[in-house]
């Protein structure tokens, strides 16, 4: 029996690929090239929302290309992907001045994003307006460490990634709640969902996901 499982790709491997700067052991599934955050999504998806299920429109921030081309397929969806320059996405879009008039969505979806943006919580303001009164939004960073780490002065790719571990990222989150407080005074109510807790922790590590990443689910207040 095959040790590992991708939720994404529905394939079964003896072993998941390393990944990272820091290589992560069992991160990367070696056939569709998923790594965890993603395969936890998807399996939130499917098992925690209605994405598969109702007639629903979607923004995708920054749309990761395997869970982009799966959401695509899905007839119920009336789905759209935005990016400000990523050539894939199927519009361009600045995420603090986004072009769509208020309650236009029935889910957003921003994965790994907010991190990169300098005014964050105008960014939280904007994805709430758009997001409609009975939607949902999903919206999730990296956080690592105790507390939040930002400053304006810090501004070349050598010293953002030596603080902040990545050269476009203009911050880190941390496990202070600063995230959450954000999101909160942009306009929503946030549900941080230890989801992967739930299914246990030898289904998590055969999935390859990582036991301490929460889901921050979001709907308008």
């Amino acid at each position: 029996m095959s040790t590992f499982f991708c939720p994404l790709c529905e394939t079964h491997s003896d072993a998941f690929l390393p990944y990272g700067l820091k290589p992560r052991p069992n991160a990367m599934c070696p056939v569709c090239k998923s790594l965890e955050r993603h395969r936890l999504i998807w399996l939130y998806f499917k098992e925690r929302t209605n994405l598969f299920r109702d007639k629903l429109r979607m923004l995708h921030v920054a749309p990761e290309k395997l869970i982009s081309g799966k959401l695509k397929e899905l007839s119920n969806l009336d789905y759209l992907s935005a990016d400000l320059s990523m050539a894939s996405a199927m519009v361009k879009m600045d995420i603090t001045d986004i072009q769509y008039p208020d309650n236009s969505f029935d889910v957003v979806y921003a994965s790994h994003v907010l991190e990169h943006i300098p005014d964050d919580v105008k960014a939280m303001r904007e994805l709430c307006r758009v997001l409609k009164p009975s939607g949902w939004a999903i919206l999730q960073v990296p956080i690592y460490g105790n507390r939040t780490l930002e400053d304006p002065n810090i501004k070349t790719p050598e010293e953002r990634e030596k603080i902040f571990g990545q050269h476009d990222h203009v911050r880190t989150y941390g496990h202070d709640g600063i995230y959450k407080t954000r999101l909160e005074k942009a306009g929503f109510d946030v549900m941080v969902d230890s989801f992967v807790k739930t299914l246990g922790p030898d289904k998590a590590a055969r999935l390859g996901l990582i036991a301490s990443e929460d889901i921050y689910f979001c709907t308008k207040k």
